[in-house]
């Protein structure tokens, strides 16, 4: 039994930070390895670890952090066209991996981290933070515990802030990101695939780029981001999921909103506030039945992080896994059906049809 996990994390920029935040609570772990090739990152994660940063090894790069050795876990949070080649020599190792989303920005890249990380014993973790928000939680177990009966119809909203600066410029461009639907969508991707128990068959995206980045130039390029769309998508099982995100949207009250709907009613569930709304069906013209529960959160787990609380319940879990105390919850498969839908939708909505999910898995 290890008495103390130690951390290494591959990329320090905000996401970054944020997991060290989320490690420093946890009561058994240490960040000791830091890699980033970019010195502002690197201050960055010094000034969030503190008293303890002159005892964190610096490395230029993610096969220097492993080589040195004595880690039980690395996180990547690098920039997400990175991904395949900072994995690389991680995947060679015996460290466990928590690797953020998008898994990959290909899916030839998606399908090579899914058969490394089959051949290995250790861990590997997808970061999908959103699973992990307490209200999203009790959300996805009602559900799956029977309270809307025979889920129908799903429908998730983000209405939010446009993208935020990032070094570089590198989430401008779909050839960085794999586009807004992946980099962004593919939270939202992998909670439809997890809530409906199915896998998705068709996708149909209609969405452009309208408001966010129209005048910006980087080297002479324009950014060609989506910043608005609506994706449905068909599961096997017969429910139907659809997708509201809009980037210029930052005066909206919830930032992301849920609604299951089946045979017994409507449930919503409300971010930031937390709240659960359970809508059950009574008889038409009859008064409505509607009923409101809160779902609290840590403050100090929401002080760390922009997700609200998701990112150190999902350390919670993923550390579990590296002890052998819990199963991986988020598998590297999971993160390329969620790469898969996003890659589906960014199809979709440049070639204005519906795209089969045969079409992209192959």
């Amino acid at each position: 039994m290890v008495e103390k996990l130690r951390y290494g994390l591959v990329g320090t920029g905000m996401m970054g930070v944020e997991h060290i935040h989320n490690i420093k609570l946890l009561p058994d772990a240490e960040i000791v390895a830091i890699a980033d090739p970019e010195a502002t990152s690197i201050d960055w994660a010094r000034q969030a670890l503190g008293e303890k940063a002159d005892g964190v090894a610096v490395h230029a790069d993610a096969a220097s952090l492993i080589a040195a050795g004595g880690l039980d876990a690395v996180v990547v949070a690098s920039p997400n066209f990175t991904h395949r080649a900072v994995l690389e020599p991680l995947l060679a190792s015996n460290a466990a991996i928590l690797c953020e989303k998008p898994l990959c920005t290909t899916m030839a890249d998606a399908r090579w981290v899914v058969e490394q990380a089959a051949a290995r014993s250790a861990p590997f973790w997808t970061g999908m933070e959103y699973r992990f928000m307490p209200p999203a939680a009790a959300f996805i177990d009602a559900i799956h515990g029977g309270q809307v009966g025979g889920l129908r119809m799903l429908s998730i909203r983000e209405h939010r802030f446009p993208f935020l600066v990032k070094v570089r410029d590198w989430n401008r461009f779909s050839a960085k990101t794999g586009g807004t639907m992946v980099e962004k969508c593919c939270h939202f991707f992998d909670l439809m695939r997890l809530i409906t128990q199915s896998e998705p068959v068709r996708v149909y995206c209609s969405g452009a780029m309208d408001v966010n980045h129209v005048d910006e130039r980087y080297d002479g390029a324009c950014p060609d981001i989506i910043d608005n769309s609506f994706t449905t998508v068909d599961f096997a099982n017969g429910t139907r999921a659809i997708l509201d995100l809009c980037m210029f949207a930052e005066g909206a009250e919830h930032q992301e909103e849920m609604s299951a709907t089946g045979d017994k009613g409507r449930l919503d569930v409300l971010i930031p506030p937390g709240d659960l709304v359970w809508s059950p069906r009574v008889p038409w013209p009859g008064p409505k039945a509607v009923e409101r529960r809160h779902v609290a959160v840590d403050e100090t787990a929401l002080a760390a992080g922009s997700h609200h609380g998701s990112t150190f319940y999902q350390h919670q879990a993923f550390a579990r896994a590296v002890r052998g105390e819990g199963e991986v919850l988020v598998t590297a498969h999971d993160g390329l059906m969620a790469v898969a839908i996003g890659t589906a939708a960014e199809i979709s909505a440049r070639e204005h049809r519906a795209v089969d999910m045969a079409e992209v898995l192959g």
